[in-house]
Formats: C-alpha cells, structure tokens, sequence
C-alpha cells in the first residue's frame, strides 16, 4: 500500500520566478477551476487537514504553493520524495482584469516553462464534466507537456452522483479517476499512481 506519511508546507509564489530551488524533486501540480474541490483533496491525499488552506472565497487565492511530501511504500519501506505544486483556481476569480490577465500569463509560463514538473493533475467537478474552460485547460496541457510528462484527470466530488450516474461517467471518460475526498473515494489509487509515475514507471490506468 503507498501512502503519504510525511508533508507540509514550504513556501507561496507569485510566479515561477518565486519558485523555491527542487532540483532533484519532481513536481505533482494540481490545477482546477474555482470551487471544485483542489485544496480538500490535498488535504485528503496527504491526511493532513491544515495543509491547504480551503477558502470560503473561491478564487480569492492568487499565489502558487508548494508543499514537500513522502510516499511510502508499505510493502517494502521504499520512499519516493515530491513537491506537491497547488496552483491558483482558474476562471472564477472576482479581481480586475487586469490582475487576472497577469495572474493566467503567470501560470501559462509555469506550466510550460517549469523543467521539474512530472504529473499535471487536472480537476473536473464530476457534476459538470463537459464545461469549455475544462476542456481548454486539457488542450492547453496536451500542447504543452512533453514527453517526461504525465497528465491526469480527477473527476472530484463523485459521492454527489448515484450509481447510473457514476457508470455514464465512467463511460464518457474511461480514463479518468474518480475520487471523493469526504467519503476517501480513490485516494488510494490516486497516490498509488503518483508513486508509480515519480518511480518511472508507465501504468495504463
């Protein structure tokens, strides 16, 4: 079984001129629109409930955080370090457009100039699966990830949905992850996943 037995809370930045020094660190960012779920999943994840500060404001938050974590395998003792990047909610936030348009050119340039990110993990309200700033997001990723780097897409919030509606999901997007964070719904493939993807390793799930 991987778990995360260690994490916490390093710094906050700006942009990518502010990001701390990792060079022997992958990175894991997690990016979602306003109000899906990002900062209760980390905290999820990790089992850390003060990780990630969850806002009663969406998209209130403008800065890039970073936290260290450690995966453990507890079939062997093995270890795999990471940043955990949580990036700022997208496409909800109420500032000027002014400071918006400085905030997206800041994340654009994180995600396509950041050398140590390994996993993008993509969000998506499971109640609303098919929005176009979601589907933007997905094509902005594919254009700019390279090889060395993986994409995943969380479906968050999935104990909202009932059965049929979970297997019509499942259907449309076969695969994508579905997790809850209330109900610890797919925590443990998410992180076993993770573990594999930071050893190198491919996995078709």
């Amino acid at each position: 079984m991987i778990e995360i037995v260690d994490s916490k809370f390093v710094i906050s930045a700006p942009n990518i001129k502010g990001a701390p020094e990792s060079l022997i660190q992958d990175e894991v960012v997690f990016m979602a629109r306003s109000n899906v779920g990002k900062s209760s999943l980390l905290n999820a994840l990790t089992n850390h409930k003060g990780l990630a500060k969850v806002s009663s404001s969406p998209g209130k938050t403008r800065l890039i955080n970073y936290f260290d974590v450690t995966f453990m395998d507890r079939d062997n003792s093995q270890k795999k370090f990471a940043k955990f990047v949580d990036l700022p909610g997208f496409g909800y936030a109420k500032v000027s457009k002014s400071i918006k348009s400085d905030w997206e050119k800041n994340l654009t340039d994180y995600i396509a100039s950041r050398k140590n990110i390994k996993v993008f993990i993509h969000l998506v309200d499971c109640r609303h699966p098919n929005l176009d700033i979601d589907k933007s997001v997905s094509d902005f990723l594919v254009e700019n990830s390279n090889d060395s780097q993986y994409i995943l897409q969380l479906f968050t919030k999935v104990d909202k949905l009932n059965q049929k509606e979970q297997n019509k999901l499942r259907k449309e997007f076969p695969h994508a992850i579905m997790v809850s964070s209330s109900k610890k719904k797919g925590l443990a493939k998410v992180n076993k996943i993770l573990f594999d993807l930071l050893e190198g390793y491919s996995t078709n799930d």
